[in-house]
């Protein structure tokens, strides 16, 4: 595979941060821009950053020393890279704005953002569950009046560890379910140092949270029809997202009733020996088991298991049946990584491996 020029757009920020963690020593795709806001531009990365680097490793001695791009410099970044990804935090419709510029100017963008996860034509990826979406790309062209741009994003992190347990038991029918998450502090991009109030602390309310746990999984589950993404009917999804003092790792507490009732056995087989193309393709941050069953009574713990796989794999236990719904059962997994930076890595990876984004 050939080496791929990226930028990543909002490197400033947590996920941005995150993105050049996993992206520092990547086997195809070198970083070649930095870019954020107008008030970061023409500064060092390290001199911007000072404290507010928030990651274990130390800032990358070549990223440290680069000059950080306005991000709104569309053509000027456009020039210098294969693609992008894109981290920013705006508001929604200057968001919807700048990626839509990005493809424009002919930059496949690779979003954590949330401003295009409902556009019909976007395709909202978990690589292992519906890699068919990215055919929705050449409508999304073909609308946007591009050859080789497009807007490919990352479902939010909320939903990173039910749905890919659900995808691995879709045989089965999953109809309902009910569903609590209790949510780091990474997602909202804040450490215990920045955000002190949740020392100690679980406050119950997570801004739009609920609303994509229940929907995003409906597109993702969906077809593509005439150009655009049809979202499925089933599961019906009622969820609860909390925020709760654990700085990285989203835990999912899930009762589910199916169609077709499994074993439990049966449930357990499924969850370790599901793969997706990810895995055929050996993609680079693919991980080699997706979802890991964890038989004691006490697992997953968010501090234990969150990094299983590098973080790219889902941890799973305490399956038992439930006296209201079918089965009950905790899934685990890292919202930075899986859930954000990590997860729309993979994608791009995908993206590479079909050759929809391709060097210039």
């Amino acid at each position: 595979m050939n080496n791929f020029n990226v930028g990543i757009v909002g490197a400033t920020g947590m996920v941005g941060q995150r993105f050049i963690t996993l992206l520092e020593d990547h086997p195809w795709f070198n970083i070649v821009v930095l870019a954020a806001s107008p008030r970061s531009a023409g500064k060092k990365y390290k001199d911007i950053m000072g404290d507010r680097w928030a990651m274990s490793s130390p800032i990358p001695e070549f990223i440290g020393e680069m000059m950080v791009e306005d991000a709104s410099n569309v053509d000027k970044i456009a020039a210098m890279v294969d693609f992008i990804f894109c981290a920013v935090d705006m508001d929604k419709q200057a968001i919807k704005d700048l990626e839509e510029a990005y493809a424009k100017a002919e930059v496949p963008v690779v979003s954590n953002n949330s401003a295009h996860r409902t556009t019909p034509d976007v395709p909202m990826v978990i690589p292992e569950i519906n890699p068919e979406h990215l055919e929705v790309i050449a409508a999304q062209r073909k609308r946007l009046g591009v050859s080789r741009g497009f807007i490919a994003v990352k479902p939010n992190c909320s939903i990173q560890s039910y749905v890919p347990v659900f995808q691995a038991l879709k045989e089965y029918g999953p109809k309902e379910a009910v569903i609590c998450t209790y949510q780091a502090i990474s997602g909202a991009g804040k450490t215990f140092e920045s955000w002190p109030e949740m020392v100690d602390n679980v406050i119950p309310y997570i801004g739009g949270e609920e609303e994509k746990s229940e929907q995003e999984p409906l597109k993702i589950w969906g077809q593509v029809k005439d150009g655009i993404i049809v979202k499925a009917a089933l599961p019906l999804i009622s969820a609860q997202c909390i925020r709760v003092a654990a700085l990285d790792g989203h835990m999912a507490a899930v009762s589910v009733r199916f169609d077709k009732k499994p074993t439990i056995d049966e449930m357990i087989q499924k969850l370790n020996s599901y793969e997706g193309r990810p895995q055929t393709l050996k993609l680079p941050s693919a991980p080699k088991q997706f979802i890991k069953y964890m038989i004691e009574d006490n697992r997953p713990q968010t501090r234990l298991d969150r990094d299983y796989e590098n973080g790219m794999g889902i941890c799973v236990g305490r399956l038992r049946e439930d006296h209201i719904y079918d089965y009950k059962f905790v899934a685990l997994s890292h919202n930075t990584v899986r859930g954000a930076a990590g997860g729309a890595v993979l994608i791009a990876e995908l993206l590479a491996a079909d050759h929809y984004i391709t060097k210039k």
